[in-house]
């Protein structure tokens, strides 16, 4: 009988810690309203294949045209200066001048010649002889992606941290800092979102997260990625929202957090009319691509 109680004294202890884990920010979080009712253009309202590709200033602005809120990504050159890009690498989305690849470039899937290297490699101006994929478009400067949004729309701003290297924090909160509009920040970094709670705090910040090791079992191994899915990390941010892959939407800690905690959750990324009407109940923000939705 004595063993029993031990047992489950034992068990309701790994449940407490457990949910002071994963608990969001409960107390004191901004307003939520200004991100609600509105649908988000996932690097911005883009197509791969025509003048306005992922996270280009020509994509951005037929968002902003079109009244989406955009997702975006932001990453530091080798100088320091903050860009919008999505991967670490290049080679998928930049492509060199025609006649202008060495003879060591990246050959996509698609046999296109990407360009070798990562964004941290290159400093600004060196990243702007690069093309994003067949269009002229070039990557932007956060800077003067924040100058043509102006405020028109909300934002959700991505920041790509590799390990522990957060200057990316820095530099964009202090252009976010003079923004107008309404923003708030994620990242699949924990440290990311830990240094807006405690740097900036009144910033409505998220953490993204994703079942990893079901798409890809040979690339994500390890306690670490059941952490990550499971967000059991959550205890550094306490974020106010939880970014998730609509398809694993039954994870057990995202909809604790939700259903429990209160937490906003956001839905990435959804690609059909069919996935937005299935997810819209179970997800307050919707990010997407690949198709325009009806309203």
């Amino acid at each position: 009988m004595i063993f029993l109680k031990i047992l489950c004294i034992i068990a309701v202890v790994i449940v407490l810690l457990y949910l002071l884990m994963i608990m969001p920010r409960i107390q004191d979080r901004p307003s939520r309203d200004p991100f609600l009712g509105v649908l988000y253009a996932h690097r911005g309202l883009h197509d791969n294949e025509s003048d306005a590709p992922e996270n280009s200033m020509a994509a951005f602005k037929k968002a902003v045209d079109a009244g989406y809120g955009i997702e975006c990504d932001v990453q530091l050159t080798r100088d320091g200066v903050p860009v919008i890009f999505h991967d670490f690498t290049l080679a998928r989305v930049a492509r060199y001048e025609d006649g202008c690849a060495p003879a060591d470039a990246v050959v996509n899937e698609d046999k296109s010649l990407g360009v070798k290297g990562k964004v941290i490699d290159y400093t600004y101006e060196e990243l702007q002889s690069f093309h994003l994929m067949n269009s002229s478009e070039r990557i932007p400067k956060f800077e003067d992606f924040l100058n043509l949004v102006g405020g028109k729309v909300p934002l959700i701003v991505e920041l790509k941290i590799e390990l522990k290297d957060l200057s990316v924090c820095p530099a964009v909160d202090k252009l976010l800092s003079n923004y107008k509009g309404v923003y708030c920040i994620e990242s699949f970094n924990p440290l990311g979102v830990f240094w807006y709670r405690k740097n900036r705090p009144e910033v409505l910040r998220g953490q993204l997260s994703d079942a990893f090791h079901r798409d890809k079992p040979e690339e994500f191994k390890g306690i670490l990625y059941f952490i990550l899915t499971n967000l059991m990390l959550n205890f550094l941010g306490r974020p106010d929202f939880i970014a998730f892959n609509h398809k694993y939407k039954s994870c057990i800690s995202l909809r604790i957090c939700r259903r429990l905690f209160g937490a906003l959750t956001a839905a990435w990324t959804i690609k059909s009319q069919q996935q937005l009407e299935a997810n819209k109940d179970t997800f307050d923000m919707l990010i997407f691509d690949s198709f325009i939705p009806r309203n």
